[in-house]
């Protein structure tokens, strides 16, 4: 008999209201043990106060949320054993060092002795602190600070990480030392929910997502199905010689042709078929009215497109008029 795997973190029908705002409405979600799961919304679709409230930072209006079967709200001092929080951003303290905070940290954990001392070195070493012991935090770049902060959330090995925002302003060597930093601990084991807005590094790090809009969940899946689109579109990116325009313009008069995206020596645009004949015959169109093409290249449906069809989806949902209702019995008799 198969023992089903308990979720590292459990959340059912989450609401949390602020006023008349519904800053969370709904929201149910599960992540498996030492998986990587991306959190996805524009500002103000809910993201932070989840995390907030699943870090025991903040209570729910109603609903149950568990991290490694523990109820944040009953037990949030043996919840807050389990978890490291990494807001999107942390408070400094003047002239202290990168050595000094994580010691001070430590310290308040209950670490001492040997114990503290081995805690901080770990950290230290993993977050590549060592070069910045002895350098004020104040002074730190955005980077460097994304490290010690991602290495004070650490201190205690926590089984999960909520990390809110974690690659915000960072340069871009910054963010690739951040998405590996994120995949060793996930090969060790650890869970670990990150939000951003930038869904390509998402994709690259992450084994599923989660989309959240207006307080509500979406959808959840793999980066993977995302990219396989189902609406039966064929997507192209396509480079021309010169001016741009005449292919924007073509696109945009050209039947079973959609623009998709303006690009700077080109465009991307959709064909609305999968089928191999028809998408042959929109390129060989375009050789024949003239344009001049130096490439193109069938694409996998970009993270970001899919995001909007999704909330486009919703939209339309919601315009739709609601389905007439059957006539009762009385009118029918009448």
């Amino acid at each position: 008999m198969t023992v089903p795997v308990q979720p590292a973190i459990e959340v059912i029908d989450l609401h949390r209201n602020f006023g008349n705002l519904r800053a969370v409405d709904g929201v149910s979600f599960k992540i498996n043990p030492g998986t990587v799961v991306g959190f996805v919304g524009a500002n103000g679709a809910g993201k932070t106060t989840t995390m907030r409230i699943l870090a025991t930072l903040d209570y729910p209006t109603r609903g149950i949320i568990k991290v490694g079967g523990i109820d944040v709200v009953q037990y949030p001092a043996k919840v807050r054993s389990k978890i490291g929080w990494m807001p999107d951003s942390f408070g400094t303290y003047h002239h202290m060092t990168v050595i000094e905070y994580l010691d001070f940290f430590a310290r308040a954990l209950g670490f001492e002795g040997q114990e503290r001392a081995d805690r901080i070195a770990g950290v230290m070493d993993f977050a590549d602190l060592n070069p910045l012991s002895e350098r004020l935090i104040d002074n730190l770049s955005k980077g460097m600070g994304q490290r010690l902060c991602l290495g004070r959330a650490l201190l205690h090995d926590p089984e999960v990480l909520i990390l809110d925002e974690p690659a915000a302003g960072l340069d871009p060597k910054a963010r690739v030392e951040l998405k590996h930093l994120i995949r060793i601990l996930a090969e060790d084991g650890k869970t670990v929910l990150i939000s951003s807005h930038i869904l390509s590094e998402l994709a690259e790090m992450c084994d599923s997502l989660l989309f959240i809009n207006e307080g509500r969940i979406i959808h959840q899946g793999s980066a993977e199905s995302l990219k396989r689109d189902n609406s039966g579109t064929t997507l192209i990116q396509v480079e021309v010689h010169g001016d741009a325009g005449k292919l924007i313009e073509w696109a945009q008069m050209s039947p079973h042709v959609k623009l998709k995206e303006s690009l700077k020596k080109g465009a991307r645009i959709e064909v609305d078929s999968i089928d191999d004949r028809l998408v042959s015959e929109v390129l060989n169109r375009m050789i024949k009215d003239g344009l001049p093409v130096i490439e193109f290249h069938r694409e996998e449906r970009k993270l970001e497109d899919a995001f909007i069809d999704i909330l486009e989806e919703i939209e339309e949902k919601k315009l739709s008029p609601p389905p007439l209702a059957a006539p009762s019995s009385e009118q029918v008799e009448a």
